[in-house]
Order: structure tokens, then C-alpha cells, then sequence
């Protein structure tokens, strides 16, 4: 991320809930349209101001760059907020799943409710964002074994995780079920995890460093 943001000064944070995705190392504002996900920012998040994609609150160039982190597929008009970017900064980087990669995950198999969510349907692809971007680069983020940072991809070979409601809440296409699904699929796990059928199926992924679940870098300007 911090490659791809460059030599950028200033970054307007896109989207940027309670700002764990802030760089540190530049001048950051940020647009979240939650009040809740504004109240949780901490101190070092820095200002946050409640607006949406689609009419961010700046000027023209205001910014270096528009960075949006795991936020498009929760956008109304997509193709609107990614034009809003572009307006408001000379560069834009975006991170997004590609959904025809990510819904392979084995997880999808569990919570298969999930792919009925509007975030999920209405996900964008890299092709539809460079539809509206001027895309230079595309680069894969594979997610590393130990990641801590609580996204639908991160325990991908810790699956005991998933379990855990407090690790479900954090994650917004788990988040989003019925309760009833939520627990289904949560009962449909812990019985694989249980018999051995889990790592019958995916165990190997226990001994890999790293996984490609279809996160995507997106650089564009």
C-alpha cells in the first residue's frame, strides 16, 4: 500500500471506517459515512468527515491521491463515487476482491448465504473499475497465514477463527446473515472441523505461508 500510494503528501481516505487502513507516514483526511464506524476511530486515525463516495465534500485535486480499502462493493453508485475520486485527486489506488476469485473461497461453501448479499452481487470486478479509472497497474495481495487484520479472507488457514462470533462480527458479509444463517453455517464448520472432513479438504492450506484469494491492488491516475 504504501508502494502504491508513492510520493504522495496528501491522501483522502475513501470510505476509511474507524481508519485501520490509515497510512502514517503523510497528511491523511478521510470520508466514512457511518457515524458509529466514525465514533470508534482512535485518536491517531486523524479527522474523519461523514459523506459518502458518490459527493465527496472536497474540490478539484484537493488531493495526491483517493484511496479506497475494502469499501466499493458497500458503495450505492459505484461508477459515481469512483468519478468522485478521480475528481477530487490526481491518482487514485484502490483494493478490492475480485469477485470471480474470491467466491471460490472455501468458506463461501459454509455461509453460502453470503452470496446473496447486495455487497456480494453487486461487487465490482478489476475490469469494471478500469472502466472508470485510468488503470496503469494490477497487482495480486496474497494474505499471509498469520494475518491479524480480522477481513472475510484473513484466517483462511485457521478456520477455527470463523467460529468465534466476535471474529464474525468483524466481518461484514458474515455480519450482515441472519442470526439463523450466521449459526448454520458456524454448526455446518465446527461439525467439519470436528469429524476431520475440514482438513480432509483443506488441511494442506495449514502449511502454506501465503494465499491468493483474489485481493486485488488497483493503482490507476
Amino acid at each position: 500500500m504504501v508502494d502504491a500510494l508513492g510520493n504522495a503528501q496528501s491522501v483522502l481516505n475513501v470510505g476509511a471506517g474507524a481508519g485501520y487502513y490509515k497510512p502514517s507516514d503523510r497528511r491523511v483526511a478521510a470520508v466514512e459515512p457511518s457515524p458509529a464506524m466514525i465514533s470508534q476511530r482512535n485518536t491517531g486515525a486523524g479527522p474523519a468527515v461523514q459523506g459518502v463516495a458518490e459527493a465527496l465534500p472536497f474540490g478539484d485535486s484537493a488531493f495526491d491521491v483517493a484511496l479506497a480499502t475494502f469499501t466499493l462493493h458497500h458503495w450505492t453508485e459505484i461508477s459515481l463515487g469512483l468519478r468522485e475520486m478521480c475528481q477530487v485527486a490526481n491518482d487514485q489506488v484502490v483494493l478490492l476482491f475480485e469477485p470471480k476469485e474470491s467466491h471460490k473461497f472455501w468458506l463461501v461453501e459454509y455461509f453460502p448465504e453470503c452470496m446473496s448479499l447486495p455487497t456480494e452481487i453487486g461487487a465490482p470486478s478489476v475490469d469494471y473499475v478500469g472502466e472508470h479509472l485510468n488503470v496503469r497497474t494490477v497487482t495480486p495481495v496474497p494474505v499471509p497465514i498469520d494475518c491479524v487484520d480480522g477481513f472475510a479472507g484473513a484466517y483462511w488457514g485457521r478456520p477455527e477463527a470463523y467460529l468465534d462470533p466476535a471474529v464474525r462480527a468483524g466481518i461484514s458479509s458474515l455480519a450482515l446473515l441472519s442470526p439463523a444463517d450466521a449459526e448454520r453455517g458456524a454448526a455446518r464448520l465446527r461439525e467439519d472441523l470436528e469429524s476431520g472432513a475440514w482438513d480432509a479438504r483443506f488441511g494442506h492450506l495449514r502449511e502454506l505461508p501465503e494465499l491468493d484469494l483474489g485481493y486485488r491492488l488497483v493503482v490507476a491516475g
